[in-house]
């Protein structure tokens, strides 16, 4: 049976949010599925493109609602983005690894949203061999999966 974790990615689109004046923008993760063929969208506050497709600067400018949010922005935005993803109607939500927050947890148990947290995304979305599937690989042998 699929993990919780695994079952996000079965999601039909999603918002990558990153914020890459602060951080880099979660490209690999973003890129990855756009070649899986799954409907993505980039939502960036501070810049106008990323690899090449519109970035939207919130998730209210998405020209239409997700099913899933990836959130990889710095830890100090996490909690914004969340309640955002509550007020977008969004119940599936992916906290990249280290960037949860106490605050941005409770709004997702309070507002009854899925969140995912505690692992890379990559570990889900790549294929064949690379680090990742060693993480992957890691991960499903320790349990984590």
């Amino acid at each position: 049976m699929p993990s919780n974790r695994e079952t996000f990615w079965e999601n039909d689109s999603f918002a990558f949010v990153g914020h890459s004046s602060e951080k880099p923008f979660p490209k690999l993760s973003y890129g990855e599925l756009k070649k899986q063929g799954k409907k993505v969208f980039a939502v960036d506050p501070s810049t106008n493109t990323i690899l090449g497709d519109k970035a939207y600067p919130d998730l209210a400018s998405l020209p239409e609602k997700v099913s899933a949010v990836v959130i990889e922005v710095p830890r100090e935005e996490t909690t914004e983005w969340v309640q955002r993803a509550a007020e977008a109607g969004i119940q599936h939500v992916w906290i990249h690894m280290l960037r949860e927050t106490p605050e941005a947890l409770a709004i997702g148990r309070d507002r009854g949203l899925n969140v995912r947290t505690g692992a890379c995304a990559m570990e889900y979305v790549s294929h064949g061999l690379s680090y990742h599937s060693v993480h992957r690989q890691l991960s499903k042998v320790l349990g984590r999966f």
